[in-house]
């Protein structure tokens, strides 16, 4: 009875020594807890800044977590926002899904203008038809248009009853006329998914993707220009579908390689030979597809030259890579003087930055629309060639003229900020195409990269060059 009274002591003893020491934990808890707040009753941002950093979010909490961040970026567009909330409401719109924002900031400031001329009394049936009659001065087609993706299915699907060579470009071409009459422009496979550029390839050598095609229109409906005509990838019958309708010339560059697979490689300035050939598996491959615009005989287009192109040449640099002046110049001629025209460069860049296109050397627009309409953005077919190299020198116009349109930086904000990433949406718009994965995951996330350092440039232009806001980010309501 002795023992087991002492051991009930021992057990007595050990309870209270827990709970006496339970006791002086919550009240050591309450003390902090209270020398905390009055902290943040001295300083109410300390407290929060702690826990971003614990929780790896910057200052400007973010909805979604990115891969690629800035914390001076973030802080800039909180300024911006608590500036002027009405032009710049990026928090407003936080936890809007981006084709939902799109759709809500376009309603205020979707235009347009008047149509073709040539179509003023006629009535399309098809929808090639009807995406030439939709043509407007102020894009090739409008968010609404929903004959759009029908268009895209008559690409990938209808039969094809008519195949000629194009002449006159630096790579291989193909018209192509279905059975409703419409044509598009055939850009076939050349190089799996993973292939890149060279580092030592010069731009205007660099190989044409049929992907990249596809891509770069369905980015720019994504930031909703429509200044690409419609593009859709294509499974081919080699055989069927391009040797059976080809001219004799064309097929006598038909031949069977050594893995018996179908290849052809046409004529060409670049890359029409047997070392370049394009070959199916074993006749069967992949392409673009990309509307015909108007006849130029029925409406007429106006060629410009990009006033920042490249020379094209191995040993010498443009104006523009030597000296920073050329916006100053760019300025005063028409038609960048006045009206959209200059804004509608900086679009362009921007576009091309984002698909890494250093190929931009002319644009055209329609002649029936005059000054006050959009450039049209033809031949993508040298975009998403690299993904961990970012051209900085396609950002060479808004560098040097610190200029981009109102409508665009708040779109690239809102991929920045979130919900969704532009890798995100992109990721989701191209999955539906006939040949998804029309880019693969290193090339998505290049764009998200791509998006910061437009972001970035725009800020610097505001910050360390001392530049109101008002003179970089211009609204022109477009």
């Amino acid at each position: 009875m002795p023992r087991c009274r002492r051991k009930l002591s021992v057990i007595v003893c050990a309870i209270c020594t827990f709970v006496l020491c339970l006791n002086h934990l919550i009240v050591l808890r309450l003390s902090n807890t209270a020398t905390q707040q009055k902290a943040n009753e001295r300083d109410p941002e300390k407290p929060l800044k702690h826990v971003q950093e614990n929780n790896n979010v910057s200052s400007n909490p973010r909805t979604f977590k990115s891969n690629y961040s800035d914390q001076q970026l973030d802080n800039f567009l909180r300024v911006l926002n608590r500036i002027n909330n009405e032009s710049f409401p990026f928090s407003t719109h936080d936890e809007v899904p981006y084709f939902k924002f799109l759709r809500m900031y376009r309603k205020s400031w979707t235009r347009k203008g008047f149509g073709l001329p040539v179509y003023k009394n006629y009535k399309g049936v098809t929808n090639w038809e009807r995406f030439h009659m939709g043509i407007h001065q102020y894009g090739l087609y409008s968010q609404d248009d929903d004959y759009i993706d029908d268009l895209l299915k008559d690409l990938a699907t209808l039969p094809v009853v008519d195949v000629k060579e194009m002449h006159g470009g630096s790579q291989l071409k193909l018209i192509t006329t279905y059975s409703n009459k419409g044509q598009a422009l055939l850009k076939p496979r050349r190089f799996p998914r993973t292939y890149e550029t060279p580092p030592d390839h010069f731009y205007f050598l660099d190989f044409e993707r049929h992907n990249a095609e596809i891509a770069a229109f369905n980015l720019d409906r994504l930031l909703g220009f429509h200044r690409v005509p419609p593009t859709a990838g294509r499974k081919i019958n080699m055989t069927h579908d391009i040797k059976r309708f080809a001219d004799h010339k064309l097929v006598t560059t038909f031949f069977y390689s050594p893995a018996g697979n179908v290849c052809f490689h046409g004529s060409c300035i670049f890359y029409c030979d047997s070392t370049h050939a394009i070959c199916g598996n074993p006749d069967t491959s992949e392409a673009s597809l990309a509307t015909f615009l108007p006849p130029e005989k029925i409406a007429p287009r106006q060629i410009w030259q990009n006033p920042w192109i490249g020379t094209y040449s191995k040993y010498r640099k443009a104006y523009w890579e030597v000296y920073d002046d050329l916006c100053d110049k760019v300025r005063s001629r028409p038609p960048y003087n006045s009206g959209r025209r200059l804004l509608d460069l900086m679009d362009i860049t921007v576009f091309d930055f984002l698909t890494g296109n250093m190929d931009r050397h002319h644009y055209e627009t329609f002649l029936d629309f005059g000054n006050e309409t959009f450039p049209v953005h033809l031949d993508n077919g040298k975009s998403f060639g690299k993904t961990k190299h970012d051209e900085m020198s396609i950002l060479a116009p808004i560098s040097q003229c610190c200029l981009i349109r109102h409508s665009t930086f708040i779109k690239l904000v809102k991929l920045y900020r979130g919900p969704e990433s532009l890798s995100t949406v992109m990721r989701r718009v191209l999955a539906v195409d006939m040949i998804s994965p029309v880019l693969l995951d290193p090339f998505l996330d290049s764009l998200d990269r791509r998006v910061m350092k437009v972001l970035q440039m725009v800020m610097d232009c505001v910050n360390r060059r001392g530049q109101p806001y008002k003179s970089v980010i211009v609204d022109d309501f477009f």
